[in-house]
C-alpha cells in the first residue's frame, strides 16, 4: 500500500506541476485531468469508492468539456506557441509553493495527526444512491437539468458567429 501512495503522489505531483508550467492549454488541461485522475486513484486506494469515482466522473469529465469549449472559443489555438515551454517566473512559482508547503506542514503537525482516528462509517455507494434517489430525487434532477441548460448555453455562446461590420 505505501508503494501505491507513493506512485499515485508522484502522478499528482507531475500533473499539477506541469499544469502550471507548460504554457500551451491543451496540454495544461491534459496534465491537470492526470492530476485529477491520480487524485481520484488516491480515494480509490483510501476505500471512498463514491468520493473516487464522484471525482472521476466529475472532475475528469469537466477537464474534457473544459477543454473543448477552451478550444471552441480560442479561434486561434491551431497556431504555434511562441517563446519558451516554461513560464518565467517559475522560481518565484516554487518559492510561494515551498513557504505554503512549509506553512501546511507546520499546522499539520502542530495538530496531532498521528492520533487513532475514529471509526469510519461503512458506507457503500449502493447505498448512498439509494438515499439520493429516495430522498433527494427533486434537487438531483433540477441539478441534472442546470447542469445540462448551462452546457447547452454554452455551446450556444461559443458557436454564435460575430456579425459582419
Amino acid at each position: 500500500m505505501q508503494l501505491a501512495f507513493t506512485i499515485i503522489a508522484l502522478l499528482i505531483l507531475a500533473g499539477a506541476t506541469a499544469a502550471v508550467a507548460l504554457r500551451n492549454l491543451v496540454h495544461c488541461v491534459l496534465c491537470l485531468a492526470v492530476a485529477f485522475v491520480g487524485v481520484a486513484a488516491l480515494f480509490l486506494l483510501l476505500g471512498a469508492e463514491f468520493v473516487g469515482l464522484a471525482q472521476i466522473m466529475v472532475y475528469v469529465g469537466a477537464v474534457a468539456i473544459l477543454m473543448v469549449f477552451a478550444l471552441l472559443l480560442t479561434r486561434n489555438a491551431d497556431l504555434p506557441a511562441t517563446g519558451p515551454l516554461v513560464s518565467k517566473s517559475w522560481l518565484t512559482g516554487v518559492s510561494i509553493a515551498a513557504l505554503v508547503f512549509g506553512c501546511l506542514a507546520i499546522g499539520i503537525l502542530a495538530s496531532g495527526v498521528g492520533q487513532a482516528a475514529p471509526p469510519s462509517p461503512q458506507l457503500s455507494v449502493r447505498q448512498i444512491g439509494e438515499e439520493l434517489m429516495r430522498n433527494y430525487v427533486l434537487p438531483l434532477e433540477v441539478l441534472g437539468v442546470l447542469l445540462t441548460v448551462s452546457m447547452i448555453g454554452a455551446v450556444v455562446i461559443a458557436m454564435t458567429d460575430p456579425k459582419p461590420d
